[in-house]
């Protein structure tokens, strides 16, 4: 099967993973602020707010583990369109005072399990 006729299948994976780490910060007492927030290409799935911490946070979704932690997929390249949104975010919304971090979530869904593992502070770069 090529790659093509995967990509549905992968971004729903994807959509449902946020909405499962959506759910899973609001139990935590965040606030989501943002969903799928853009600057050009760049993106960042969820941008969350809690006690002054506002977290940009990408997520990752896998259907197994086979390939190692989803976590362990947000390379430099990544980061570093992450951090470029965020900077454009700040510029536009954000507020003095507030502290500013970047966050994985990493999500594996399988047929009878969901699990999620969360990274804080997974990359850090001063803003």
């Amino acid at each position: 099967m090529n790659a093509l006729a995967l990509a549905p299948h992968n971004q729903d994976l994807g959509l449902r993973g946020e909405r499962i780490a959506e759910r899973w910060l609001t139990r935590k007492g965040w606030r989501v602020l943002q969903r799928r927030f853009r600057d050009g290409h760049r993106d960042v799935d969820l941008i969350a707010e809690r006690a002054g911490t506002v977290a940009f946070i990408e997520v990752k979704t896998r259907s197994s583990d086979l390939f190692g932690a989803p976590s362990s997929a947000v390379d430099r390249r990544k980061q570093r369109h992450i951090i470029k949104a965020a900077r454009t975010w700040i510029t536009r919304h954000g507020r003095p005072g507030e502290l500013y971090r970047f966050d994985v979530i990493g999500i594996t869904v399988t047929r009878t399990a969901v699990s999620i593992h969360a990274v804080e502070n997974a990359f850090g770069v001063g803003l």
